[in-house]
């Protein structure tokens, strides 16, 4: 609506469009947030929420994230960082996928998981968190497991995965579908002090390589523990090669391996 650019190019300062301006001519005009974000960055407005952003992003990658749609399969302590971060930076649809509620033991380290949110949905938990933060972000809640059955119809429209998962098995389905429907994985893993990611794109088969024939109901996370200090150092890892791979920017760890020690203090990369 012409009325509404008009609106939104009325309010900028500094080439910035507020959140409280945001808000009242979307209600003006009874449209979403959603529409005024992509209403302004389409015009090369950056929503002021965003500021901080443009010394590493310009108002293009903004709007490349924003019009991107990403896929977490798993929303616990890898999975809810991983939703927060995607949220914040101004990726604009996310699809979360989880078949389980917040029960006590993910109180220690899962960022969405709090006394209130016992027994709880955790992708329920995920949209109301994201509704909260940034409003102008799509979640679609899927309150199912990950298979190779249902996982193309539930990946449909991504344009990358991010693997949230905790079993091997569920991660060699996962990278399956992913290769099926020729869809960039970011796969991330912790245990204990220890965590590793690494970046699969179509034909790389790199889970394969890295976990082999190895069939495992759960990672060596069970026995090496789950503090909460790794999962939100993991799961940055993979926000920022989700980043890169949207937007075409550095270099994926295609290939590559990278594990993180921090006990001793060490970063290592192996070839896959």
């Amino acid at each position: 609506m012409s009325e509404v650019r008009a609106s939104v190019e009325c309010c900028v300062c500094d080439g910035m469009l507020s959140w409280s301006d945001q808000l009242t001519i979307a209600r003006q005009y009874s449209v979403s947030v959603a529409y005024i974000e992509a209403v302004a960055l389409e015009r090369g407005i950056l929503p002021a929420r965003y500021q901080r952003n443009r010394n590493m992003l310009n108002c293009r990658d903004q709007l490349a994230l924003f019009s991107s749609h990403i896929a977490v399969v798993g929303c616990g302590g890898l999975g809810g960082y991983i939703i927060e971060e995607l949220a914040r930076i101004g990726v604009g649809h996310l699809t979360v996928i989880d078949p389980d509620f917040f029960e006590e033991h993910n109180l220690n380290r899962q960022i969405l998981s709090t006394p209130a949110n016992l027994g709880h949905d955790k992708v329920a938990v995920a949209a109301h968190r994201v509704a909260e933060i940034n409003p102008a972000v799509t979640v679609t809640p899927v309150v199912k497991a990950l298979s190779r059955t249902n996982g193309c119809g539930l990946l449909a429209g991504a344009q990358v995965v991010v693997d949230g998962l905790d079993n091997i098995d569920t991660r060699l389905e996962l990278s399956e579908v992913c290769e099926s429907l020729e869809l960039p994985l970011v796969h991330g893993a912790i245990a204990g002090w220890y965590g590793h990611v690494t970046s699969q794109m179509p034909g790389d088969k790199s889970l394969d390589t890295l976990y082999g024939q190895k069939q495992r109901p759960k990672g060596i996370e069970g026995s090496l523990g789950n503090p909460s200090f790794t999962p939100s150092l993991i799961a940055s890892v993979q926000v920022a090669e989700v980043i890169k791979i949207l937007l075409n920017h550095g270099e994926p760890l295609r290939h590559r391996l990278f594990t993180i020690d921090l006990l001793d203090m060490e970063c290592i990369e192996t070839p896959l």
